[in-house]
């Protein structure tokens, strides 16, 4: 495991942006380029479902099982984090769907979700999922399926969104285009009994995630869609 910090600027301008960040201790966890420091889910190499494009992360739509995209699956960068603070932006096409996990672990024979918080990405507008669930906890920026996003500042599909995920000694806050839409707080009494009272009852690890050293990997999801992932960097929490 390891942190990896992005090269390759283009301009200066870029040069001064990534050194001002680097001093404010964020780290680049993707260069735009390669798929330098992911792997997949249970996996040392990275499914070829997805791609880089125009600088993003995507993951490509299943269309069928002969497809050049038929070997799927999500994706991790490859180092635990603790408490942090998550950047990226996001875009989805139509009626597509995704997430962003965080202190995942790796479930051998069980897939991440189990174990992992998951933010919300959805093309709210067209996808059923948006329906689903209870008071919109199943729409973008979301606590998927447990707490719903409020407010609602998703942009349109097609459109980049910019996410905040931010851990620190169990309290998390999601924030979706610069708005603080969820928050809440993990291992507690309070996260165990909304735990009980889900579906994710029937999966033990998601009672704790991060498991026993309460930290966990940065992962995305491949749900069978098109969705792009860009500007991806990190910043530990002291």
């Amino acid at each position: 495991m390891r942190n990896i910090i992005g090269t390759g600027m283009v301009c200066i301008c870029l040069s001064i942006t990534a050194i001002a960040q680097a001093q404010q201790g964020w780290i680049t966890l993707f260069d735009g380029k390669t798929f330098t420091g992911w792997r997949g889910y249970n996996r040392a190499d990275v499914p070829n479902a997805w791609s880089i494009e125009d600088g993003a992360l995507k993951i490509n739509k299943k269309d069928n099982a002969a497809s050049a995209y038929s070997d799927r699956g999500d994706i991790l960068f490859d180092t635990k984090f603790t408490d942090f603070e998550l950047a990226l932006e996001y875009k989805v096409d139509q009626a597509a769907n995704s997430g962003i996990f965080y202190l995942a672990q790796e479930l051998p024979g069980k897939p991440v979700y189990h174990g992992a918080p998951e933010y919300q990405v959805l093309d709210n507008d067209n996808h059923p999922d948006a329906k689903q669930g209870k008071d919109g906890n199943r729409k973008a920026g979301s606590l998927y399926d447990m707490i719903p996003a409020n407010p609602q500042t998703s942009k349109p599909r097609g459109e980049w969104n910019k996410v905040r995920i931010r851990v620190k000694d169990g309290n998390v806050t999601h924030f979706l285009n610069g708005k603080k839409v969820v928050e809440y707080t993990l291992w507690n009494d309070t996260w165990q009994a909304m735990v009980k009272g889900s579906k994710f009852n029937a999966w033990p690890e998601f009672l704790t995630p991060g498991g026993e050293s309460k930290s966990g990997y940065i992962a995305l999801q491949d749900h069978s869609d098109n969705v792009w992932y860009r500007n991806i960097k990190v910043k530990a929490l002291k």
